[in-house]
């Protein structure tokens, strides 16, 4: 297997030289600890087998072109937090892939990449993922076991991780009624009875003026 390693390099991109020069024959390449914000130019490694991209900075609006050998992709320590967009592109463009590692992302919930997430948090992600990338045999360095095959088929549909849009940070207002994520509103909101509320009222049974409380006993005209 021809292998390029192009590490520590500082590039924000794949340098045009290396696609011109060593894209037709690389099967396995390696572009971690760099500065990587677009994988522009790697389709011109139309035969890679072997990707890795840890340590770099891309974020959820990278695009991947169609490479039909690939099998391993290492995307560890990037700006990644779309989970549910990031494994349709690897589904589309990936058709043999069977290794895929993604820690320390937004988009792997768990505590390299968040303290408040646990172990559940975690397993749900690995259901989704699995579920919709069903060839997998590796995910994060752990073999895809059987259990999780079977339970990834029957729930792993509903295990896709939401998380709430960046909004500017400002107080609910009446005008502008807080939405929640998905664009429902927690609560249906009435505006046109905002102000037009009604009282009740009627003849009282009773009156408490306070008159036989004990506490009055110890209350001096000093005190009020």
């Amino acid at each position: 297997m021809t292998q390029l390693s192009y590490c520590g390099q500082d590039c924000k991109k794949i340098p045009p030289a290396l696609q011109k020069m060593y894209g037709a024959k690389v099967k396995c390449l390696d572009l971690s600890y760099n500065s990587i914000e677009t994988l522009k130019g790697l389709e011109q490694f139309a035969r890679l087998e072997e990707l890795i991209l840890d340590n770099n900075q891309l974020s959820d609006g990278i695009k991947f072109p169609k490479l039909p050998y690939l099998k391993t992709l290492s995307l560890n320590n990037n700006q990644i937090a779309n989970l549910e967009d990031l494994v349709d592109k690897i589904r589309e463009n990936f058709p043999v892939l069977s290794y895929l590692s993604l820690l320390s992302n937004k988009a792997c919930p768990n505590q390299l990449s968040d303290v408040d997430k646990d172990d559940s948090d975690y397993q749900r992600y690995r259901y989704y993922v699995i579920y919709k990338i069903p060839h997998l045999r590796f995910l994060d360095s752990r073999r895809v076991t059987t259990t999780e095959r079977r339970e990834a088929a029957v729930r792993g549909e509903f295990m896709k991780v939401r998380r709430p849009p960046d909004v500017p940070d400002a107080g609910p207002s009446i005008a502008s009624p807080v939405v929640a994520a998905g664009g429902q509103r927690p609560l249906p909101i009435d505006l046109s009875a905002v102000g037009k509320h009604k009282g009740a009222y009627g003849k009282c049974l009773y009156k408490y003026t306070g008159k036989h409380s004990e506490g009055n006993r110890f209350i001096l005209n000093s005190d009020l």
